[in-house]
């Protein structure tokens, strides 16, 4: 999807102390964080609603987004400054940067160890030609074992029935073990959901959200 251009955007960006506005070298990303303590990274953060309210309230949790563009990341600045301001927290915990994430390893290696992945309705890329491209497919996975610690968890989200059947076979394809799987997340006993604005917009649809944890042995 095309999105606008916003004129406030890059002012936005160049301003927060927690953009990350070159990650084209690969870099201990802990070193960003005032605080050594966990790394959970969310791929795919986009306009932010669900990182902002994660980490303003776990700040015993380092949080990094990654997302395609920088300016929907501006977005991103502002929900953290809001959600932030309702605890009266400093924004100490959560970095935000922009890349690509088919090519996560240019700005991730082993030493960027992370213990928890987030993917939030990411594009499904339905055509069969395309299924490369999916941030849960096989080939993806095996990136994210260079910098996952082991037992960890990714926490995968979606609407798209046929990218989460596939999805299962991804998993465990990569030697991941499925320890949770819904196929309603909002009637299930999944703890502490913080919906995202897609979540939202397909719920009032009337349209489902798929949920798996897979653990990495």
């Amino acid at each position: 999807m095309r999105m606008r251009n916003k004129p406030w955007a890059k002012p936005e960006l160049d301003s927060s102390p927690f953009f990350f506005d070159d990650p084209f070298q690969k870099c201990n990303w802990h070193s960003k964080f005032k605080r050594k303590q966990p790394l959970y990274l969310e791929l795919g953060c986009g306009k932010g609603n669900f990182i902002a309210e994660h980490a303003a309230n776990n700040p015993n949790i380092n949080y990094l987004g990654i997302d395609m563009k920088s300016i929907i990341l501006a977005s991103a600045c502002r929900h953290i400054k809001s959600e932030f301001a309702k605890v009266n927290r400093d924004i100490d915990n959560v970095v935000l940067t922009a890349y690509d994430i088919e090519r996560i390893l240019d700005i991730m290696d082993e030493n960027d160890v992370v213990d928890r992945i987030y993917i939030n309705f990411c594009n499904p890329w339905p055509k069969e030609r395309h299924y490369k491209k999916r941030l849960t497919h096989t080939r993806q996975l095996e990136k994210y074992k260079t910098f996952l610690r082991k037992g960890s968890e990714i926490h995968f989200k979606t609407d798209s029935d046929l990218l989460f059947e596939h999805s299962l076979d991804y998993f465990k394809e990569s030697g991941f073990k499925i320890t949770y799987i819904t196929y309603d997340l909002h009637n299930s006993d999944y703890p502490n959901n913080i919906q995202t604005e897609h979540e939202k917009k397909f719920t009032e649809m009337g349209i489902k959200t798929k949920l798996l944890i897979a653990k990495y042995e």
